[in-house]
């Protein structure tokens, strides 16, 4: 099993891709492929993904039983820890919620 996931990628590049596999959600490829062709559609996407990120997930005898793969810029980032493949998602700074001013009362009010 194979799963390429393919962001901000042209739509040229998508088309190609969906010749060998399903793409049941914009910029994600699933497929059964040989290692082979795995590879070279990999490489296809590398050399077409002008400015894209991409994610490369196959099947693999490893202890989680899948290698991943990635290329370019991706909203997340690949860390090996003890072996185990895993997926970082950077922290987002959150801005301070802007202050509603407080309604005022006064004399104004009570007449």
């Amino acid at each position: 099993m194979v799963i390429l996931i393919m962001e901000r990628a042209p739509a040229s590049l998508r088309g190609e891709l969906s010749r060998w596999m399903i793409e049941p959600r914009a910029g994600v490829f699933i497929g059964k492929v040989s290692a082979m062709v795995r590879e070279r559609l990999w490489e296809k996407a590398c050399k077409g993904a002008k400015g894209a990120g991409a994610l490369l997930i196959y099947s693999s005898q490893t202890e989680q039983g899948f290698s991943v793969r990635s290329h370019g810029d991706t909203s997340r980032s690949l860390v090996s820890w003890e072996g185990l493949n895993l997926v970082h998602v950077p922290h987002k700074t959150r801005r301070a919620p802007t202050a509603v001013p407080a309604k005022e009362t006064g004399a104004a009010d009570d007449a």
